[in-house]
C-alpha cells in the first residue's frame, strides 16, 4: 500500500537502475560470429562498461528535473531505460505509475520523447504531413488530429511555414517540429535528451523557453539530460549530478552552489597552456583543493581556462597571474568568486562537464 501511494506521489522513480554494456572489442567480419560469445561471458567477463550503477532518483509531478554530466556519464542510457528501450540489467524505474520491465506499453503511452540532433522525422515531408502522419500512429482521430496539429503549430511558431518541407528547415526548427510531434498525444510525461544539442544561440534561447513553460504552464513532468551547465541552471527545478554511471548529488541549482564558497573560485582564461599546468599550480597553491584545466578551441577563438577550486580566490589569482606572466602565457581573461554548477561538479567529481566519453 505505502509502494503505490509512493508510485503515484512521483511522476519518475528509479529503483537500483543498473545497465551494463560489454566494450567493443571485435569488428569486421567476425564480430557477428563472436557477438553471441560476448554475451555469455558478459557476467564473467569484468571487460564491461557500468552505465548506470544502482540509480535511484525521484521526479515530482510537474517538475522540470535535470540530469547533468560529460558525454558519457549515463544520461543517454538512463533515457533509453526509461523510455524501455533499453532493458535494464537489475533494478527497475516507476514511470506515471508503471513498471518499465512489466508494462511497457502503459509507460510508452505515458511519454514524449525528444533527442538532439533529431532523425526520427521525415525530411521530404511538411511539418504539418509529418504530425499527421504521427497522430495516425498513435490512432488519433482525425478530426482531433487536425485541431491538435494546428494548435501545436501556433504553439511552436511554425504555422507561417508549416507546408514547407522539413529539409528547408533549420536544425533548430526541425527540433521544434520534433518537441511538438512528441507532445501530439499530451503525454504528461517528457523526456528531453540534450534537446538544444547542435542548435545557435537564438534557437537554443526559444527552445529553453518553451521547455519552461511546458512545465510551469501546462504542468507537464519533464527530465532533461544536457551536458550544459547554463542550462540546467536556468531551467531546472532540481538537478542530478551524474558521472560514470552514477548519481553523485541531486538538489536544486542555487543549493547546489552552496557546496563552493564565492571566495574559492578563481577562473583563469588562457591561450596554449603548457604541459604540467596543473601540477605546477597545486605545487604553488597549497590550499587549493583542485586544478583543473579545460581545454578550449583556440583556433576558433576559444581559450584553455584554468579552474581553481579552494583557498582564498584572490591569493591564488594573484600567484597564479605572476606565474603565468613569468612563463609568458597569454592571459585574455580572469574571473573571482562566481561560482557556477560546473564548479560544484568539478568539486564532487574531479571531471568536466565538457569531455568526452563513450
Amino acid at each position: 500500500m505505502v509502494h503505490d501511494l509512493e508510485n503515484k506521489v512521483f511522476s519518475i522513480q528509479t529503483k537500483n537502475l543498473t545497465k551494463r554494456f560489454a566494450k567493443k572489442r571485435h569488428k569486421g567480419f567476425f564480430a557477428f560470429l563472436r557477438s553471441n560469445q560476448t554475451k555469455n561471458n558478459l557476467k564473467e567477463n569484468n571487460d564491461i562498461t557500468l552505465a548506470l550503477n544502482r540509480v535511484n532518483i525521484k521526479v515530482r509531478p510537474g517538475e522540470l528535473f535535470g540530469l547533468l554530466g560529460p558525454n558519457g556519464s549515463g544520461k543517454t542510457t538512463m533515457i533509453k531505460c526509461l523510455s524501455t528501450i533499453l532493458i535494464p540489467d537489475e533494478g527497475t524505474a516507476i514511470v506515471n505509475g508503471f513498471d518499465i520491465n512489466k508494462e511497457t506499453s502503459m509507460v510508452r503511452a505515458s511519454l514524449g520523447m525528444v533527442v538532439g540532433g533529431e532523425r526520427t522525422l521525415y525530411w521530404k515531408l511538411t511539418a504539418r504531413d509529418n504530425l499527421m502522419y504521427f497522430a495516425s500512429l498513435y490512432k488519433m482521430q482525425k478530426k482531433l488530429a487536425k485541431k491538435r496539429v494546428e494548435e501545436l503549430l501556433e504553439n511552436f511558431q511554425l504555422s507561417n511555414r508549416a507546408d514547407e518541407r522539413l529539409e528547408d528547415y533549420s536544425t533548430g526548427m526541425r527540433q521544434k517540429v520534433a518537441i511538438a510531434r512528441a507532445l501530439l498525444h499530451d503525454p504528461p510525461i517528457l523526456l528531453l535528451d540534450e534537446p538544444t544539442l547542435g542548435l545557435d544561440p537564438s534557437f537554443s534561447r526559444q527552445l529553453r523557453c518553451q521547455i519552461k513553460e511546458l512545465s510551469k504552464k501546462h504542468r507537464k513532468t519533464v527530465l532533461l539530460t544536457t551536458h550544459y551547465m547554463d542550462e540546467a541552471d536556468q531551467l531546472c527545478d532540481r538537478v542530478a549530478f551524474i558521472n560514470n554511471g552514477n548519481i553523485v548529488a541531486v538538489d536544486t541549482p542555487n543549493k547546489l552552489k552552496e557546496k563552493v564558497k564565492e571566495a574559492e573560485v578563481v577562473d583563469v582564461a588562457i591561450y596554449r597552456p603548457p604541459e604540467n599546468i596543473e601540477n605546477y599550480l597545486i605545487s604553488v597553491l597549497p590550499e587549493a583543493e583542485l586544478v583543473k584545466l579545460i581545454i578550449g578551441d583556440e583556433n576558433e577563438g576559444f581559450p584553455s581556462k584554468l579552474k581553481v577550486i579552494g583557498g582564498d580566490a584572490e591569493e591564488n589569482a594573484g600567484i597564479i597571474i605572476d606565474l603565468l606572466r613569468q612563463k609568458k602565457i597569454r592571459i585574455c581573461g580572469v574571473n573571482i568568486g562566481v561560482p557556477t554548477l560546473e564548479d560544484v561538479f568539478i568539486k564532487l567529481t574531479g571531471a568536466k562537464l565538457t569531455e568526452d566519453g563513450m
